[in-house]
């Protein structure tokens, strides 16, 4: 076969339809970005979720915007930094209270800039802005925020989502056969969600014993949890997707897209885990 017909075959695309080096190399990159900013105080880790939440906001006001929708970015960004800084410093009450005070100034803003229907709908979805990205990221910084192990708990958090992600991949692409949502997500497959579980529940358990020092029932717990609530957190975003009809919600990080699309499984499944470890621990 000459040269020139080799160069001419079409070049094949990975199942999973992502440059898998690159993903793997800013993967392992943002890992160690973490842990750099969890190794001995955890207000750096505050300042790196503030700015991941804010590239999130900045990302979905771009993708409203194929819909006329426009998102009050200033008062979002904001109340983000306080949602988050609250949270941190003063627990359940202050995230409430951040929430409802953030909302009421993005209400404000929009009826400021402009009345009538658009407001209301502008208004509207920055109040859903508000509570799918800042008012989620608060229950991780109230893990964090736990004297004894906050770090710790916050790194097992992490490592459960990555291990979702990694699970779900690697079993997917090796064995998945049967569509879990044919009409949202193509790509994920129940095997795929199978192996979520299995390498979940593995870092659930070792978590569990060697990180928090509790049972490994605890571990399994969060082996299970978790991969349900990601994989609903994950499904939900590409609604969204679909409907604004995109592939990923940015670009800002080279092989997985925008930083929305490596938070959306860990949105949904931060009050759970958070929850789960406040009762157990």
């Amino acid at each position: 076969m000459t040269s020139d017909a080799v160069a001419s075959r079409p070049r094949r695309t990975p199942k999973a339809g992502r440059d898998l080096p690159k993903a793997i190399s800013v993967g392992v990159g943002l890992l160690v970005l973490v842990g750099a900013s969890l190794a001995f105080r955890p207000e750096p880790f505050v300042l790196l979720a503030t700015a991941a939440v804010g590239a999130a906001l900045w990302e979905l006001k771009q993708a409203f915007r194929r819909r006329d929708i426009h998102l009050p970015l200033l008062p979002l960004l904001v109340g983000a930094a306080g949602i988050l800084v609250s949270s941190y410093y003063s627990g359940p009450e202050a995230l409430m209270v951040s929430f409802v005070l953030t909302v009421a100034g993005v209400v404000v803003w929009r009826v400021i800039d402009g009345s009538g229907t658009a407001a209301v709908r502008d208004a509207a979805a920055g109040t859903f802005a508000t509570a799918y990205l800042p008012f989620m990221a608060g229950f991780v910084m109230m893990m964090l925020a736990n004297p004894e192990n906050g770090r710790i708990q916050v790194l097992l958090f992490i490592l459960l989502a990555v291990s979702n992600d990694v699970g779900g991949y690697v079993a997917g692409v090796l064995f998945g056969r049967h569509p879990l949502a044919p009409s949202i997500s193509p790509k994920k497959s129940w095997e795929g969600l199978g192996g979520s579980f299995v390498l979940a529940t593995a870092i659930g358990v070792l978590g569990a014993v060697y990180g928090l020092g509790v049972s490994p029932v605890i571990g399994v717990a969060l082996g299970i949890m978790v991969p349900l609530t990601a994989t609903v957190g994950d499904l939900a975003e590409s609604m969204i997707k679909r409907d604004l009809e995109l592939k990923d919600m940015g670009s800002l990080l080279p092989g997985h897209g925008g930083v929305l699309d490596r938070l959306d499984s860990m949105l949904l499944t931060a009050p759970f885990v958070y929850l789960l470890l406040s009762v157990s621990l």
